[in-house]
């Protein structure tokens, strides 16, 4: 029976009309018609349609097929589902569908009263926005760049401030049980424990529908349009229903995903208004979290449609927490993940308003890896200037390093990392490997010993102030300050206090008590003899040595990040650096 209707199907559908709604095609002969492939990129149409014979074919890929493997493939569905596409959009009626038990069709029978409540309440939402009470909504909407298609396009509505008026729309839809279960209405509990009457769970606010796949309603974000106390959160969602469950459903998905299809890759967006605005300025592969956390379900979601994402999250902290995490579950399935952080806080939609779609357009041509955000932002929270901060910028980044899949990725983020945190490569290498092999996120905090150079200079200030050795060390210091500056903190601090004390007062009083063990460890070592001058000269020189590395690191990576950009300027101007800098070593040999 169901081959029967399938064949039923076919005969009856207009394969040109069908395909006609994915693919701008054109006649090019008696029944045959000519676009651009949807299933891969193209400048030149090698995608035909052949009307008579109801088929289609891809001179270029050669992809080809009737009308329902072509819903299968741009729908990413199974048979039976394109038959009732295709059926659907030819408005043929569905045989009625047998199920294996009473509770199936009773499910089945429920969701579909509750989608059909949904796209009633939808529907209401919009009348009440071109109504009078619905000024306020539409003079907000207005005043953050809304035009009367973008609202159509997106159903955006305004849910009265009335406590009954939906119930009074839709009571007459469905029974109060399924009322009560579709997410729509609150109730209160009374004193025998038994629900109370039902009333409207959005008022005075704006609704923002969320759909599924196939575009049909099944929850709702609303926004308050009043702020303080009275008027609740800022915004309300949907509660997780048989219809709607937020960790599995992406906001414009249903609109975005040819989009996606065809660019190979999605802008991935917080708030809905974020996504809104930029799918309305013409950046149509744009989807959004709608503010939840990102979630496995929905990177799976995705990747029926692409493995290319660029994260793009509000520039706060709790925007930089939840992109981290959205780039740890893309990375760990293998998408390619890039990332933007527009400039003066502003986030996509403000962004979208205030500079226009081809500034952003332009911001998301230059997405950074996600590699590059991650090390940046390691930078940021633990500027590598000690050991301790280095070892945390690099527990920062071991989760990621870890979960990206593909070993030659691994091999060159950890690399990355070393370069721009000043770590030697086989260190990160070493402790990688180990992290791995005992299954931890994090590497040792044990603190790294002092080195020869820096117990020399540490004796050197703890002689008496009017001794030739100190002042030897303190001439040294004021003409090379810079390179003392990139000395670890605890022996940069020990050295400050050291010269900051008094003359003739004691060398480990003046130290703080943290700094105290420290020295002494340092003066009762085998090494506790007071060094010669030549010494001190030689541990100046091995600390500008060390600084010059140090800062040879640093511009090779921004050399690195210019080259991967294109940015020619740069790229001279740093190129030129690093030989000044090769150049000042080899003076020092």
């Amino acid at each position: 029976m169901a081959d029967n209707f399938a064949q039923t199907v076919k005969q009856q559908a207009d394969i040109v009309k069908i395909i006609g709604e994915f693919v701008r095609l054109k006649k090019a002969g008696a029944q045959n018609y000519n676009g651009l492939c949807p299933f891969h990129a193209e400048k030149t149409p090698s995608f035909s349609v052949h009307a008579g014979r109801q088929f289609y074919h891809c001179f270029g890929c050669g992809q080809s097929g009737d009308v329902f493997s072509f819903i299968q493939k741009i729908e990413n569905v199974s048979f039976p589902e394109a038959v009732k596409t295709v059926a659907l959009k030819c408005g043929i009626p569905l045989p009625k569908r047998e199920f294996s038990s009473p509770e199936e069709a009773a499910e089945s029978r429920q969701r579909g009263k509750l989608i059909e409540l949904h796209e009633a309440a939808a529907a209401w939402f919009e009348q009440q926005l071109k109504s009078p009470e619905g000024a306020l909504a539409r003079e907000y909407l207005a005043g953050r760049g809304m035009t009367d298609e973008g609202i159509a396009r997106f159903r955006i509505g305004y849910a009265p401030e009335s406590f009954h008026a939906l119930r009074e729309r839709l009571q007459g839809m469905a029974d109060e049980a399924t009322l009560r279960a579709s997410g729509l209405f609150s109730w209160k509990e009374q004193e025998d424990g038994k629900p109370g009457p039902l009333y409207a769970r959005f008022r005075k606010r704006i609704t923002f529908p969320i759909t599924n796949e196939s575009g049909r309603v099944i929850a709702f974000t609303a926004r308050a349009l009043e702020s303080g106390d009275k008027a609740g959160p800022k915004y309300i969602n949907s509660p997780e229903t048989a219809l709607y469950t937020k960790g599995q459903v992406l906001f414009n998905l249903d609109k975005a995903r040819q989009a996606i299809r065809e660019a190979d890759f999605a802008v991935l967006v917080e708030g809905q208004m974020d996504c809104i605005s930029a799918y309305l300025a013409g950046i149509t592969n744009v989807l959004a979290t709608s503010g939840t956390a990102f979630t496995e379900a929905q990177v799976r979601l995705l990747s029926r449609y692409t493995t290319r994402v660029i994260v793009n999250f509000d520039p706060d902290t709790a925007g930089a927490n939840a992109a981290e995490k959205s780039i740890a579950l893309l990375t760990e399935e293998g998408f390619e993940v890039k990332v933007v952080t527009l400039e003066g806080g502003l986030d996509p939609d403000k962004y979208v308003r205030e500079r226009g779609a081809k500034a952003y357009m332009t911001v998301l041509r230059g997405a950074r890896r996600h590699q590059d955000y991650l090390l940046e932002r390691a930078r940021q929270m633990f500027p590598p200037r000690t050991p301790e901060a280095k070892i945390k910028a690099l527990n920062y980044l071991l989760p990621h390093i870890r979960r990206m899949p593909n070993r030659i990725a691994r091999d060159e983020f950890a690399m990355d990392a070393a370069q721009k945190l000043g770590v030697d490569s086989a260190l990160v290498r070493a402790e990688l490997k180990e992290a791995a092999a005992k299954r931890r996120d994090s590497v040792g905090m044990a603190a790294a010993p002092f080195t020869r150079a820096e117990q020399i200079l540490m004796q050197a200030f703890s002689a008496a102030k009017e001794s030739e050795l100190y002042q030897s060390a303190e001439a040294a210091y004021l003409e090379h300050e810079a390179d003392f500056d990139r000395l670890r903190e605890d022996v940069h601090e020990i050295l400050e206090q050291l010269r900051a004390r008094e003359a003739g007062a004691d060398a480990m009083e003046s130290l703080e008590q943290a700094h105290r063990q420290a020295l002494a460890g340092v003066l009762v070592s085998v090494h506790g003899a007071e060094p010669e001058l030549d010494h001190v000269e030689a541990a100046i020189l091995t600390l500008r040595r060390a600084s010059l590395e140090q800062e040879q690191r640093a511009v090779r990576a921004a050399l690195q990040d210019a080259e991967r950009t294109g940015k020619v300027e740069e790229i001279m101007a740093l190129s030129r650096k690093v030989h000044e800098i090769a150049m000042r070593l080899r003076n020092l040999d």
